[in-house]
């Protein structure tokens, strides 16, 4: 079954994208819940017009993501954390304190734009996250996990 995307849906695509999807998943999941349409011939023109609408906008959007993903690249993101015994940390790091570190330095990113190998850490050390800042462009962002001071 072919769907048109209404927002961005995890593990499956981005607002205005064409999906397949399996027939139950579109009719019992995704178009109640008001989440896709189905791609009729009617909605596909309609989707091509509001897309070349939005390509201008889109240039401008991916031209920010691109120069905010500069910026974010030459800070340095050190987290302290209660340390144990081996370098183990009490609790553990997730895209959440990444999200508040950056934060402190001046930017906001959504959580769930942040993709932490592992989903959380419980070592201290150097680590790279995922940061998606727009469909097009995601950059690699390195952090420190650092023993928090007494």
């Amino acid at each position: 079954m072919e769907i048109i995307l209404k927002e961005n849906i995890e593990n499956l695509g981005f607002k205005d994208d064409l999906v397949k999807v399996k027939n139950g998943y579109g009719r019992n999941f995704l178009i109640p819940k008001g989440k896709a349409v189905m791609a009729t011939k009617s909605a596909k023109k309609v989707l091509a017009e509001n897309l070349k609408q939005k390509a201008f906008k889109e240039k401008k959007k991916v031209d920010d993501a691109t120069a905010l993903g500069d910026k974010i690249k030459v800070i340095e993101v050190k987290i302290p954390s209660k340390v144990g015994i081996g370098d183990k940390l009490f609790g553990s790091v997730s895209a959440l304190d990444l999200v508040k570190a950056l934060e402190s330095k001046g930017f906001e990113i959504e959580k769930n734009a942040i993709a932490i190998p592992g989903k959380i850490i419980k070592r201290l050390g150097n680590y790279e996250a995922k940061i998606r800042l727009h469909r097009e462009i995601s950059i690699q962002f390195p952090f420190e996990i650092i023993p928090e001071k007494k």
